[in-house]
């Protein structure tokens, strides 16, 4: 499979990235109060225990959630804060009671995110000479380090020189197409449902007409996932992670992964950018990412 056909879509983080006001004409919430509930009902909190968190009384809360009282600014950042919604979704809180949205959206090469961007390069460097990436929310390919960039490379059989597109790449749909990286992952029934997972969240947050529930569409749409993931796991192996068994050329190399995100952001991109990085799960996928460890910089 040549770089021309690696799986890419338009710069889907372009339609992501275009300020909460545009995003509040395709909210899933027609106002602020039916959002509430909504929050306050996928964490699990009765108005009780909403009240006891947020120190707002109960009482409010519910008037706030029938519509007889109507919200602050500061409540709802408050209220935000207590439900640990994402700071996208409180930006819709804000715009759907009128007011303006509290979290800005910066892209990652701006001035203001420099620290944050060098943070990163910092992480990807120490993580070699095992792959890791950065992608955003809805898994678009943001940044790699090098052994990531040349696994990548190698199981889409393009040439080792050529450097991985910096946009368009969405990592899930690179995973899951049948005519990508997924005819080489022994075990992609049981990855699949773990990769879903993440974009499932996203489109409840977002609701239907999002980016992240068409993602969810598209992804579900794909050859055999759909009946993937509702296969239960019947792996007798008693492993404290799920492997990702991938098998090219002779050369089997079995990785888990683990997802991390930056701490306490105040910005929407920051908020949403997710690390994740591969280890070997054996000595033998260790000693060949050892092996051809490139000397190569993140892209």
């Amino acid at each position: 499979m040549g770089a021309s056909q690696m799986v890419a879509e338009p710069d889907s983080s372009a339609g992501v990235k275009q300020g909460a006001e545009q995003g509040a004409r395709h909210r899933y919430f027609n106002d602020f109060a039916a959002a509430l509930r909504y929050w306050r009902d996928k964490r699990g909190y009765s108005q009780l225990r909403l009240s006891a968190e947020s120190h707002i009384s109960q009482r409010h809360i519910s008037f706030l959630e029938s519509g007889r009282s109507q919200p602050s600014r500061e409540l709802i950042l408050k209220l935000g804060t207590a439900l640990d919604i994402p700071l996208r979704q409180r930006n819709v809180m804000l715009l759907a009671a009128g007011f303006a949205p509290a979290y800005q959206e910066r892209k990652l090469s701006d001035p203001e995110l420099a620290a944050v961007k060098q943070a990163l390069d910092f992480m990807l460097a120490q993580h070699a000479p095992y792959p890791a990436l950065v992608v955003d929310r809805l898994w678009n390919l943001v940044m790699s380090n090098g052994p990531a960039a040349m696994m990548i490379r190698w199981l889409l059989d393009m040439p080792d020189t050529q450097p991985l597109p910096r946009e368009g790449v969405n990592v899930l749909k690179l995973m899951l197409d049948p005519q990508a990286i997924r005819k080489h992952l022994l075990n992609w029934q049981d990855v699949s449902a773990d990769l879903l997972h993440w974009i499932q969240r996203e489109a409840m947050s977002d609701g239907p007409g999002s980016e992240a529930t068409a993602l969810l569409e598209q992804l579900v749409a794909l050859p055999g996932i759909k009946a993937a993931t509702q296969m239960p796991n019947l792996d007798t192996r008693v492993l404290p992670f799920l492997p990702m068994t991938i098998r090219k050329d002779g050369v089997e190399l079995n990785l888990f992964t683990s997802i991390a995100t930056m701490g306490t952001p105040h910005d929407v991109t920051v908020h949403e950018l997710r690390i994740e990085s591969f280890f070997p799960a054996d000595a033998a996928t260790a000693a060949w990412f050892k092996a051809r460890a490139p000397a190569a910089p993140a892209e």
